[in-house]
């Protein structure tokens, strides 16, 4: 009989597998499940190679996995001052004038949009304590940034441009630039001129973010965006990846054939912990940046557009990529977008079922709700963001939909109890990626979405395993602990099922396993 590389024993093991619920200990061998049962049964397992672990009655549960995150796209986006704990005006002026400067830059990430107090976002409130040094300040959403008057210079933007994108360079009513980039293709034109960390420096934070996610207990990742493979392929080689990464790079407007072809020619290309698979797709932008594709515009009166001039461009590039075998993911925010999305999908027919996912989903009505579970659509959602709202609908994002809209905010049990399918992530490093903090918000989310119920318990750690697992096609080798399955695994010092919300985002992570390999030990 063949030998396990590792047996775990003393474990309370929550197994998601219908056949046999829980067990106590399991033995893990070429980084496959060997074994799942009592401790008894695994005796014949034991061999000179054998690592034992006991983990003394912590919980064991099928790997966690953040559903969406930008672990390698984010080294360049969270660089700087970190900005997330300012909360108005003056605090920002103050980071800004003691913070680093990098290179003579001042660069930070992280700003919320709440910080100007309903004030447009302008260069202008900060230009002062700059003393001319070039800015370049990243909102925390991802999907714009506000810049100072050295920086537009430096990168040559006199005025407005016409972008393929739905993106833009703000003026105000004078056609004075207000700094404030909106959506990627404004904010790229930046880039040339922006410093940027070494490629050794980039090599040693990737594989330091990652043994700090694991040591919140993630296993994996579907990284949404195309990151930069060939790094990832070099930190895979020196050591074992920490966590199983999926990327799905962008397709955006304009796409033509060749581009398309060229997404289904880097299907399946990675190494060990690392793959391509999948295709991410923009339908809108974000409600805070007026961005988001509205039924009825928000209270400025933005929010009409899709990121696609021509939507009917986008269905066509989703069609032709299904065809091809490739799954897709759709950031959709706003109602309008949400339901070109799954008009497109349900466009394809049965076969498009489980197969295409969108991301975001903040605030639909009741039809778009029930048309998820219809379709066969997946519903990617990322509960920290709730963070970034308020209760009494007082914040940028609630003020923007009025209230008929923001009490819409983020269904996760509606989509749940009406039969989707729904993923949770992070979407690091617009909210942290630690997964205790995307389990305990699943079920008791914040702001704009604390009226509505949260997920139960159980819900909320398959939105982490088998619905993550569902969400990229694998449900058939990872997502539940039984026999043949990836030894990727999870142990934590409470229940997440069982223990109260507050307590899973505090909980000791005791192990995380990946592929069979031991990546974080808290024991």
């Amino acid at each position: 009989m063949p030998t396990a590389d590792l047996v775990i024993t003393g474990a309370r093991v929550r197994t998601l597998d219908p056949r046999r619920p829980h067990a106590t200990a399991l033995a893990v061998r070429d980084g496959l499940i060997a074994a799942v049962g009592e401790e008894t049964d695994l005796r014949d397992w034991h061999g000179p190679g054998t690592e034992t672990v006991d983990l003394g009655g912590a919980h064991l549960v099928p790997g966690l996995v953040d559903s969406h995150s930008h672990p390698v796209w984010g080294l360049d986006m969270a660089t700087g001052i970190d900005l997330t704990a300012v909360r108005d005006l003056d605090g920002l002026r103050a980071a800004l004038t003691s913070g680093e400067r990098v290179d003579g830059w001042v660069i930070g990430h992280g700003l919320d949009h709440n910080v100007f107090g309903g004030r447009s976002v302008d260069r202008a409130l900060v230009e002062d304590v700059l003393d001319g040094a070039p800015a370049f300040l990243r909102l925390y959403d991802g999907h714009s940034a506000l810049v100072s008057e050295a920086a537009l210079k430096l990168a040559g933007i006199t005025g407005p441009r016409a972008f393929e994108q739905r993106s833009h360079i703000v003026v105000d009513a004078d056609g004075r630039l207000t700094g404030h980039l909106v959506e990627h293709a404004a904010m790229e034109l930046l880039q040339p001129v922006m410093p940027r960390p070494s490629y050794a420096e980039r090599r040693a934070r990737l594989a330091e973010l990652l043994g700090a996610m694991a040591a919140t207990g993630l296993t994996g990742a579907h990284v949404m965006d195309k990151g930069d493979l060939d790094l990832v392929a070099v930190v895979a080689e020196e050591s074992v990846l920490p966590l199983r990464l999926r990327f799905a790079p962008w397709c955006m407007p304009g796409a033509d054939a060749d581009d398309l072809a060229e997404l289904v020619e880097l299907q399946g290309r990675g190494g060990r912990h690392w793959r391509v698979g999948g295709v991410k797709f923009f339908m809108d932008g974000t409600v805070e940046g007026g961005t988001a594709w509205l039924d009825h515009p928000d209270c400025h009166g933005q929010g009409t557009d899709a990121f696609w001039p021509d939507p009917a461009a986008y269905s066509d590039a989703v069609r032709q990529l299904h065809r091809a075998g490739v799954r897709t993911a759709t950031h959709a925010i706003g109602d309008a977008a949400v339901r070109h999305v799954l008009d497109t999908i349900a466009s394809l027919g049965p076969g498009g079922r489980l197969a295409h996912r969108v991301e975001h989903i903040e605030s639909v009505p009741d039809e778009l709700v029930a048309r998820f579970a219809e379709v066969g659509v997946i519903a990617s959602m990322q509960p920290p963001h709730t963070d970034y709202t308020r209760a009494d609908l007082s914040d940028e994002w609630s003020l923007r939909l009025g209230e008929e809209r923001a009490v819409r905010a983020w269904r996760l049990r509606d989509l749940r109890d009406a039969g989707a399918v729904v993923a949770l992530g992070s979407d690091w490093p617009i909210a942290h990626y630690d997964a205790r903090a995307v389990l305990a918000t699943a079920r008791e989310p914040r702001g704009a979405a604390s009226g509505g119920a949260g997920l139960t318990g159980a819900q909320a750690l398959e939105g982490c395993t088998s619905h993550a697992a569902l969400a990229a096609g694998e449900a058939d080798v990872t997502g539940r602990i039984a026999v043949g399955f990836r030894a990727d695994l999870t142990a934590l010092g409470v229940d997440p099922v069982e223990a109260p919300a507050d307590e899973v985002a505090q909980a000791p992570v005791r192990l995380t396993v990946t592929g069979g390999h031991v990546v974080h030990r808290g024991l």
